[in-house]
């Protein structure tokens, strides 16, 4: 089962936001996240607002999702008024690679409709390998889309079987290859790393999988244990043990270095690159606070702090849009406070880090203590000319995420 919406206060029927979110508009980054919600199967540690087709019956397909994202999408232009224009647009799921070329196409002619395409747009779309193939990313590349991001969480067939992987090992890197065959220059490769069972030496096979497909980007998660998943029920029964922090923690350093010898480079906590031109661009509005409306069942907006959700079962959703209504389930308005803690969350986890005269005294002494405990860089602590530094997390700063920003908050 998908995880559960967050609470918050009703969202008007009609979609509209209140004046002083929409001050500003077009000034920050724009993006347009899209939710496609179909799989094949689920996968065994996936809590996400999935559905195969068993699961949906005939209450719900990929035809009626597309017309009740075309409808969202005009309901979003016309809340906006004069819409802005996309900077980025993120196709995930799910398994959008299911929808085919054509359907990811008609997916984007809807983006464009509804919003149009900045000049040097990011278009990424999310692909499981077993869906794709050279045509199909050749279709892709012909629709508009920038970029590929592909599913592989490991190369160690036991591993993969222990997630409910379906893919073989080796297909991820082949299809990587294709992807760049057919002119795709940023192609992404998902790890998932600290599944029970897993090896150091199954790890450095995935590494130098990953490596050996010439890709530009690599985002690697630890495995986590989330609740009402069938993982989450095989550990509980004793069939599987929890992963392990230590363990989780040698291997973050291990895929650190190994990247960082190819020449991809942090760039946010879980999320390496060769360079600036290859950092995920709508991620990065994620994380510096900029707008995004999301479109799709479950999907989540952010737009000038306030922030909602929209319902989740596919079928509603549709029946919903169908009768002229917004999707949107509950949203919530970010106070001042909110905000400022947000902004130390997702930009503490960047390379270029937080400015340290964002945070209030008590924050820049707990800044001051961190660097002195080696989990943020002295030197850009320091700053220049007299002016203050940023925080920027050293690696081993980086497993303490989450400790360094309660710390600075």
């Amino acid at each position: 089962m998908a995880s559960v919406l967050p609470e918050g206060e009703p969202a008007p029927a009609d979609g509209a936001l209140p004046p002083s979110a929409l001050a500003g508009l077009g000034r920050r980054s724009f993006g347009v996240y899209v939710h496609v919600p179909f799989c094949a199967t689920r996968c065994g540690y996936c809590d996400f607002n999935t559905y195969t087709a068993g699961e949906l019956g005939s209450s719900a397909s990929p035809a009626s999702w597309l017309d009740g994202l075309r409808r969202e999408l005009d309901l979003a232009a016309g809340v906006f008024g004069t819409p802005p224009t996309a900077d980025t647009v993120f196709v995930g799921g799910g398994t959008p690679s299911l929808l085919g070329a054509a359907g990811l196409s008609a997916v984007l002619d809807a983006v464009r409709d509804a919003f149009g395409l900045a000049g040097g747009a990011e278009v990424t779309a999310e692909c499981n390998p077993e869906s794709t193939s050279a045509e199909f990313f050749a279709g892709l590349r012909a629709a508009g889309y920038t970029r590929v991001s592909l599913g592989m969480q490991s190369a160690a067939p036991h591993v993969l079987a222990v997630l409910d992987r379906t893919h073989t090992p080796g297909r991820p890197v082949a299809a990587a290859r294709e992807a760049r065959d057919a002119g795709f220059e940023h192609v992404n490769l998902d790890l998932i790393y600290g599944t029970p069972g897993e090896r150091r030496s199954d790890l450095e096979d995935s590494l130098d999988a990953v490596l050996a497909a010439g890709v530009d980007h690599v985002s690697a998660y630890a495995l986590i244990v989330e609740d009402g998943t069938a993982l989450a029920r095989r550990i509980r029964r004793g069939e599987l043990p929890a992963p392990d922090d230590d363990v989780l923690a040698e291997r973050y350093e291990l895929i650190d270095t190994a990247l960082a010898g190819y020449g991809l480079h942090w760039y946010e906590v879980s999320n390496w690159a060769t360079g600036p031109d290859a950092w995920c661009r709508h991620n990065l509005g994620y994380w510096r606070g900029g707008d995004w409306w999301g479109a799709g069942p479950g999907a989540h907006s952010h737009v000038g702090g306030v922030r909602w959700w929209n319902v989740k079962h596919p079928a509603r959703y549709a029946a919903l849009l169908a009768e002229g209504r917004s999707p949107a389930a509950g949203r919530e308005r970010l106070s001042t406070r909110d905000r400022q803690v947000e902004r130390v969350m997702l930009e503490l986890r960047l390379v270029d880090g937080l400015a340290v005269d964002f945070l209030d005294e008590p924050g820049r002494e707990q800044a001051r203590l961190a660097a002195a405990e080696g989990l943020l860089e002295p030197a850009a602590m320091a700053g220049v000319n007299g002016k203050f530094g940023r925080c920027v997390l050293t690696r081993r700063g980086r497993l303490l995420a989450d400790a360094v920003i309660r710390r600075l908050v």
